[in-house]
């Protein structure tokens, strides 16, 4: 791969990294206090994030897989360790947490605030959220992680550009 090349990949990856993590904040810090704050019913609220965590999490396997593909051609361990750890939280998130806290809600059938505090599905739908929510800030983590590590390799000057010239002229 020239240097040119490289370079624009890592570009690319920068800004696909960046327009994950954004969407991300947005989605975290925005969407869902926004969605709890207005909508009438927390049911309705935990509905609509609901709907737009997949998209999130399966747009961080795929940046993660990327990002671990081009750190590892590129021979760069810790950028590669944290690009797996973003692939590996969006899975786990969607592909284990996800269907079970949706298992959980078709248990209850109804609010999951209706049920008592001490019952063993509102208390596992709880520990599954905070699963879910750790596991998008772990990847959130990760790819802030990726982006600098990327960065710094995109901004280092190119060994072309550290040779002297020798012409004078």
């Amino acid at each position: 791969m020239s240097t040119r090349a490289g370079l624009d990949g890592r570009v690319a990856l920068i800004g696909l990294l960046a327009a994950w993590l954004g969407a991300t904040l947005i989605v975290g810090a925005v969407v869902a206090p926004a969605a709890f704050a207005v909508l009438p019913t927390r049911t309705l609220a935990g509905a609509l994030v609901g709907r737009v965590l997949p998209p999130l999490f399966w747009s961080g396997a795929a940046v993660g897989a990327i990002a671990a593909v081009m750190a590892r051609r590129s021979h760069r361990l810790p950028a590669l360790v944290a690009a797996l750890v973003i692939a590996g939280a969006s899975l786990v998130a969607q592909i284990v947490v996800a269907p079970r806290i949706e298992a959980v809600r078709v248990s209850v059938g109804g609010p999951i605030d209706a049920l008592a505090r001490d019952d063993a599905r509102r208390v596992a739908f709880g520990r599954l959220h905070g699963a879910s929510v750790a596991l998008l800030g772990l990847a959130g983590l990760a790819a802030c992680v990726t982006l600098l590590l990327t960065a710094r390799t995109a901004s280092a000057p190119s060994p072309l550009t550290l040779r002297k010239s020798h012409d004078h002229g």
